[in-house]
């Protein structure tokens, strides 16, 4: 059932291009006529092999990896239509909330969203994983496991945080907390980054989760092609050194710790993409002076061996003020458009816009404004796609099932509320599931397929 949402809108695009194909030729020779009859029986054969993409068998369930400036999987391009919900372990941990796991990735799936960022830690809290350094409870280990393999029934992947910046689910507060509690005189949070007490806390967690069997699917969490891949850290910011360097030093050692235990999976960093002291010439892209205080670095943070794709966060209404702001979109694009440049001209490898949205507790909100918002962000996507760029795909914040109004922060997206929203998240679905289904990155970007791709993909019709 959850198919055919995205078949129905592929037929459409399909039945568009066809009829605009056969209106274009009628010029033209008889070769001209066979070799658009050729391209169109192909493309319904990608069309078919997409939808069996969606039912895949295990076999062809492969690691994501990335090539160059693009994410492939099985040797084909994979651009990412996702979406965040951060808070599955926690309501996997419970009988009672456990179907709002499944609901999540059925109703996600059912817009055609194939990645899911959400936490793989909770330290000291509430149904805490992590309940002290390297003492885990198994219930809630267990609920973990049952949200990665619930994931992949809806072939889903996910990006799995490691830790958290912020007080939230524990953070690194809580590592420091721990550490003073063992006897360490330690003085402020971003001790987390320096101290060799607390680097080896966050270590051994990596390895355990890394390292973790799946009780239900039996795989190795290191080898399961379901994890998209590793998150260093959501939002790291170390305020104590402006220069960056106590962050990028932590950077290193951890991107190297991970792929020592996992050479497989993709890592990346987890920051916010705010330009740092390292290069002067991009600040002008920040959104205020304040984000060039916070210790991240974008371009020298993504530098660092081991890290593999980029991740920039997306919050105008939080970084400029609250109140709703025709000034926004322009910073949107601006913001996004930097970051493509960078990844392409300096890092070499993709951007992902790890978490986007705007709060209906802003002064001023409408569903309308968020859905200019959203919209923004997937055209520049597109444009970026279309030009074969760096720009390899987003992910909303954030995503939820009905029945889940006290976890909303304001930025919460229910489908079933907000139909214009979600037929916005399905467009782009069906416009990149369908790039990754009909082009080979062997045709580097210049196969015979290339002019119908934009007829489908970029029709100011649609």
């Amino acid at each position: 059932m959850e198919r055919f949402g995205v078949r129905i809108i592929s037929l459409i695009l399909l039945l568009m291009l066809t009829k605009n194909l056969s209106s274009n030729a009628l010029g033209d020779s008889m070769k001209d006529e066979e070799g658009l009859k050729e391209d169109q029986n192909e493309m319904e054969n990608s069309l078919s092999n997409y939808d069996e993409m969606r039912g895949m068998k295990d076999d062809d369930w492969q690691m994501v990896q990335k090539k160059g400036n693009h994410f492939v999987v099985n040797d084909k391009p994979f651009y990412v239509n996702g979406f965040n919900t951060y808070w599955l372990m926690v309501f996997a941990a419970d009988e009672s909330t456990r179907g709002k796991v499944t609901e999540v990735f059925k109703q996600a799936s059912s817009v055609g969203m194939t990645v899911c960022r959400t936490w793989a830690f909770n330290d000291g809290q509430w149904r805490a994983l992590q309940k002290s350094p390297s003492v885990y409870d198994e219930e809630v280990f267990k609920a973990l496991d049952f949200v990665v393999s619930e994931a992949k029934k809806y072939k889903i992947r996910l990006i799995l945080s490691l830790a958290n910046n912020w007080e939230a689910y524990g953070g690194k507060a809580q590592y420091v907390k721990w550490g003073n509690a063992a006897g360490l005189n330690l003085t402020s949070d971003d001790d987390f980054f320096s101290h060799p007490t607390l680097r080896s806390y966050y270590k051994a967690h990596v390895k355990t989760v890394l390292n973790r069997v799946n009780t239900f699917t039996n795989i190795t969490y290191k080898e399961d092609p379901t994890i998209f891949a590793w998150e260093l850290m959501n939002e790291p910011r170390c305020t104590s050194d402006p220069t960056g360097d106590k962050l990028q030093d932590w950077i290193q050692e951890m991107a190297f710790h991970v792929k020592k235990i996992d050479p497989k999976h993709l890592v990346e960093v987890g920051v916010e993409g705010f330009y740092g002291p390292s290069t002067p010439q991009r600040t002008q892209f920040n959104p205020n002076t304040y984000a060039t205080q916070v210790g991240t670095d974008f371009i020298r943070n993504h530098l660092v061996l081991g890290v593999d794709f980029a991740s920039v966060h997306i919050y105008a209404d939080s970084w400029f003020s609250q109140q709703i702001a025709d000034t926004h979109i322009p910073f949107i694009k601006s913001w996004m458009e930097a970051h493509i440049e960078d990844a392409e001209k300096y890092l070499g490898m993709p951007v992902v816009f790890a978490e986007f949205g705007v709060s209906s507790k802003d002064p001023g909100y409408n569903s309308s404004y968020r859905d200019t918002v959203i919209s923004t962000v997937y055209s520049t996507i597109l444009n970026s796609t279309k030009k074969g760029g760096s720009g390899a795909g987003s992910l909303l914040w954030q995503f939820f099932p009905d029945g889940t109004d006290n976890m909303d922060d304001g930025y919460a997206i229910v489908l079933s509320k907000s139909p214009s929203t979600s037929g916005i998240i399905q467009l782009q679905s069906t416009r990149l599931a369908l790039f990754n289904s009909l082009c080979n990155t062997k045709c580097n970007w210049g196969c015979k397929k290339k002019k119908l791709l934009e007829e489908i993909l970029y029709r100011d019709e649609l």
